[in-house]
């Protein structure tokens, strides 16, 4: 069934699918005609006035499908049905693919970010505003263990997450292992490491390993690195935010 030809682009599809929730985040995305959609999904119970209206209206001058569920399916739908309030729409977002698809057409010297449990929303969308902005091929991403795509990732992002180069995987340790089959380097990032990031200059493709913020890089993930990087620090300063440094992996590779 997976090397079904109708299949694969089927699930291809899907995979470039991002379930936004709640009705403010819904009616933003409907009145940006920048954005894509496929179908807006509504509960049954919801009335039909003030900003559900707005929304009904604005999916139907788009020609969106809308679609009518009871309360339980729309929770399955929007994955937190505490916060959907009886809202959600699927956005195609057209850099977002599979990971283990994705890795054999970049480009040789690719530049990667992997996020290993980035846990605060706010973190990851400003990780992903930075990575979108700055020269980096793909942002490796793992659902379990990082803070999920929600409302306030995409409005730390800046609503750049729609854009962004995430690369999908199951497990970050198995996808980090095919990286180093194609020829990979894999970066993580320490204070005592004696070579500096702002020097680092990679003859092949490398993936830049974002921690998280209290645990650091986990075991499973560091066992996969093959290189320990450096960022210099002054007055006694020992670490820098997460996103922070997201930032500065994401503008190295234009210094020098």
């Amino acid at each position: 069934m997976s090397d079904n030809p109708a299949y694969r682009k089927r699930k291809a599809f899907f995979d470039r699918l991002l379930t936004v929730y709640g009705r403010k985040p819904v009616l933003e995305v409907l009145q940006n005609s920048s954005l894509q959609c496929h179908a807006l999904h509504l509960a049954e119970s919801n009335r039909e006035q003030g900003i559900i209206r707005e929304i009904r209206e604005l999916a139907d001058q788009r020609g969106i499908e809308v679609k009518h569920h009871d309360r339980q399916a729309l929770s399955r739908i929007s994955r937190n049905g505490r916060q959907d309030q009886g809202v959600a729409l699927d956005v195609i977002c057209p850099a977002f693919r599979q990971a283990s698809e994705a890795l054999p057409e970049l480009p040789p010297k690719a530049r990667l970010l992997a996020l290993d449990g980035i846990s605060n929303p706010q973190n990851l969308g400003m990780i992903i505003r930075s990575a979108a902005a700055g020269d980096i091929d793909g942002i490796l991403y793992a659902s379990r263990g990082n803070a999920a795509l929600g409302p306030l990732v995409i409005k730390a992002s800046a609503g750049t997450l729609y854009r962004a180069p995430l690369l999908l995987c199951d497990s970050l340790p198995e996808i980090l292992a095919e990286c180093r089959q194609q020829g990979m380097e894999v970066c993580t990032l320490a204070a005592q490491a004696p070579e500096s990031l702002f020097e680092y200059r990679p003859n092949s493709g490398c993936v830049y390993v974002l921690g998280n913020e209290t645990e650091g890089v986990s075991g499973p993930v560091q066992a996969r690195a093959t290189r320990s990087l450096s960022i210099p620090m002054r007055n006694g300063v020992e670490s820098l935010n997460v996103a922070v440094t997201a930032s500065l992996i994401a503008y190295a590779g234009q210094m020098g």
